[in-house]
């Protein structure tokens, strides 16, 4: 009779032997599952261009409002809060509204302001502005548009501000996303994953008897009298044989 306390341990070595006798199950989840992540990367997924304006901001000496402030172009520290000043007025909706009128595109202030990131390089007085586009070409004339209008807008909002376009926006000539590679290896990632984990949840679930072991641990007040040997169909003379552990054969029957 069953115990009701009784539980069945499973250790790491049984899950790693189910693993590799269902190796195939794991290869085809993984070649499925890339491959479907191959076909949304490149027939689903729509690819974003990235065109970047290099600008540096400088100020000896500027005042906002009545307060003036001395900075140092050696003081990082003051170089990175300036240039995160320059960032909050780039991202204003009247400076936005400007880019979107010279540069006649059709997109909304909100849209707009999700296509463009800024952010001091390496925390320097030099920023980069980023723009990214499903069209290569539109992300290029937004970016060359932004070097335009920001240098105004800074001077009218900061007093004494300056800022000079280092580098302008081109045409990008590779996309920056989707990568395919990345998509169709995460997709043979969770491929193998998930045929991995439904392997191992078979093989803690499955209560069929394959062993003594199971037996052991099952019924641990009885004990196991004998054993039936397997039985190998002949293929020769028709006659079935009992195959012993070292591979021979231990009588036959008809």
């Amino acid at each position: 009779m069953k115990k009701e306390d009784t539980y069945l341990e499973f250790d790491l070595l049984s899950l790693l032997k189910a693993m590799w006798e269902s190796l195939w199950l794991i290869i085809v989840a993984a070649v499925l599952c890339g491959a479907a992540a191959f076909c949304i990367a490149r027939f689903c997924v729509t690819p974003l261009y990235k065109a970047s304006v290099l600008m540096y901001v400088n100020n000896t000496s500027l005042s906002v409002g009545s307060t003036k402030v001395s900075i140092s172009s050696s003081d990082l520290s003051a170089a990175q809060s300036l240039v995160d000043t320059y960032v909050v007025i780039l991202n204003t909706r009247t400076t936005l509204d400007e880019v979107r009128n010279k540069s006649g595109v059709s997109y909304t202030y909100e849209e707009l302001q999700e296509m463009i990131s800024a952010a001091a390089v390496n925390s320097t007085e030099v920023f980069e502005i980023i723009v990214t586009s499903p069209d290569p070409k539109e992300a290029r004339d937004i970016g060359n548009v932004i070097a335009q209008v920001l240098p105004k807008r800074i001077s009218t909002v900061v007093e004494g501000s300056s800022a000079r376009v280092v580098d302008r926006a081109v045409t990008p000539a590779k996309k920056a996303s989707p990568s395919i590679t990345r998509y169709t290896a995460v997709g043979m990632l969770l491929g193998v994953i998930a045929s991995c984990g439904y392997i191992a949840i078979r093989a803690i679930l499955d209560d069929r008897i394959h062993d003594e072991d199971y037996l052991m641990q099952m019924y641990e007040n009885i004990p196991v009298l004998t054993v039936v040997p397997e039985l190998v169909a002949s293929e020769t003379d028709g006659y079935g044989y009992y195959k012993a552990p070292d591979g021979k054969r231990k009588g036959a029957s008809a």
